[in-house]
């Protein structure tokens, strides 16, 4: 694999670090700003939603520039939004510098995606996506429990501070490492947006939304889950979500590598066996040990997803895959968003805290059906796609209607 996708996976380290570390340090954040714990909440929603939306309009901006320059400018976003949020003397200063931040989050992963599948040969692309997207599961090993024990020490200040000096890394290694690849000669906004209207990148983005959905849908609540249910401390949760991390770089790298070997079967596995691990959840929540490995799972069956379903967007949006790879970003977190709401409810309507393991298994069923009615309609177009008119075969009626005469 190339270097260059060193600097890529380091950006996505800061990436992931940033956005997910703000989940345990909202305690110390509320209390320094004299807001409650839900108000500092939209720290995170704020976050989620900044990626929905900065994903495609950061990408559509981008169309005049080369990738690489587009990933550089990311980055020095990323940066600032970063520092913002550090230097800020207010809520809502701080709020404004992770939605800058967030603005920079889908782009980057969309644009690097392209920029890692183009930098090897075909039959390793699945595998290059999800190099650089290891960068962001090793952020929620080492980067986020890290980060969250260096801000509950030092100050939540220094963690962003830190986590935009991992900003100026990447891009360093980016402008150092990552080469110029020229765009595709024509191909402009509308050739982007065409790409919406090809079915199979409309079903792999709806795969993402649910199959990453339902992995949500338990780790949302896995606090309340571990402490009410399987008896668990407070302080066990950090080291479950540090296994839910490992299962992700595993089954990340896993993914990738099998995905350039059999995209559909191993879809069809992971999110197969995610959907019957999710509802085993139900019950191994009610152990610890039990719980602990299916938390592992959970993380490596849900990301093994990612490389085999950014490469089908790519596959099918080829020619002006940009904006799609960077939409699909954004549809990782609209699953997040949607999981989060509807586990939410099913623990108000008083089902229990395991209840959201269900929603879970329910999200990543319905992505795997999806999966299954892809390729049904893949085989259907090429089994009524015309056969190519070749040479030998357009001149065949002329020698005969030639021996009749």
């Amino acid at each position: 694999m190339p270097i260059a996708l060193l600097a890529l996976a380091i950006g996505a380290f800061g990436i992931g670090t940033t956005e997910f570390v703000i989940m345990g340090l909202l305690p110390e954040v509320a209390g320094d700003f004299g807001v409650s714990i839900p108000t500092a909440g939209f720290l995170v929603t704020g976050y989620a939603l900044g990626v929905m939306f900065g994903a495609p309009l950061m990408t559509a901006l981008g169309t005049k520039i080369s990738r690489k320059r587009m990933l550089m400018l990311l980055m020095g976003l990323f940066i600032v939004g970063n520092v913002v949020s550090a230097a800020a003397p207010a809520f809502g200063v701080m709020a404004a510098g992770r939605i800058v931040a967030s603005f920079a989050h889908g782009a980057f992963f969309g644009i690097g995606s392209v920029v890692a599948a183009d930098l090897v040969a075909p039959e390793k692309k699945a595998g290059a996506i999800s190099m650089m997207f290891t960068g962001l599961t090793v952020a929620n090993v080492v980067g986020v429990p890290l980060g969250t024990s260096i801000g509950q020490s030092l100050g939540w200040r220094i963690t962003f501070y830190l986590v935009a000096a991992l900003g100026v890394i990447g891009l360093a290694g980016i402008a150092k490492l990552v080469p110029e690849i020229p765009k595709p000669e024509g191909v402009h906004l509308r050739h982007e947006l065409a790409a919406f209207r090809n079915v199979q990148v409309l079903l792999a983005m709806a795969m993402t939304v649910l199959g990453f959905g339902g992995v949500f849908a338990a780790i949302t609540y896995i606090a309340p889950m571990m402490t009410e249910v399987a008896g668990l401390a407070d302080s066990s949760v950090t080291w479950l979500l540090v296994l839910f991390g490992l299962g992700m770089v595993g089954g990340n790298l896993v993914g990738g590598k099998f995905a350039d070997r059999a995209l559909m079967p191993m879809l069809y596995v992971s999110l197969g066996a995610l959907a019957l691990v999710l509802g085993l959840f139900t019950l191994t929540a009610h152990h610890k040990v039990a719980a602990a490995v299916t938390i592992a799972l959970i993380g490596a069956l849900g990301f093994a997803t990612v490389p085999p379903l950014q490469k089908r967007v790519l596959d099918h949006a080829a020619g002006a895959p940009t904006l799609a790879s960077a939409v699909n970003i954004g549809a990782f977190n609209l699953g997040n968003a949607l999981s989060a709401w509807l586990g939410g409810l099913v623990i108000s309507a008083g089902l229990g805290y395991t209840a959201p393991n269900w929603v879970g298994a329910a999200l990543a069923a319905s992505a795997l059906a999806l999966a299954v009615l892809s390729s049904a309609l893949e085989r259907r177009d090429v089994h009524h796609r015309p056969a190519p008119v070749t040479a030998a075969s357009s001149a065949e009626p002329v020698r005969i209607a030639t021996d009749h005469r």
